[in-house]
């Protein structure tokens, strides 16, 4: 059985991004972000949206999709990390 490549990158996008859902929930849902890396979670941020813009230079939909779900997601958990780092120092 031959597998199809663009299967694969279907496969992978759904599986990275459906990974991070259980984060950004928590995340959102109890707004804490005391564990998480302001650091980390910048350059990811950054990362993903550099894997969409070449999605979009290569017109693969695979990583569009699965990267602009991801990037919501991160710049959403990203934002609460920058206003608890730098809005509510109590």
């Amino acid at each position: 059985m031959i597998i199809n490549q663009e299967l694969i990158g279907y496969a992978a996008g759904t599986l990275t991004t459906v990974s991070f859902f259980p984060q950004a929930i928590m995340t959102i849902k109890t707004r804490d972000t005391s564990s998480l890396s302001l650091g980390m979670y910048g350059l990811f941020t950054l990362g993903v949206l550099c894997w969409l813009i070449y999605g979009i230079y290569l017109v693969d939909y695979a990583i569009i999709i699965s990267n602009a779900i991801t990037l919501a997601l991160a710049a959403c958990i990203l934002a609460f990390k920058v206003y608890h780092t730098l809005c509510k120092k109590t």
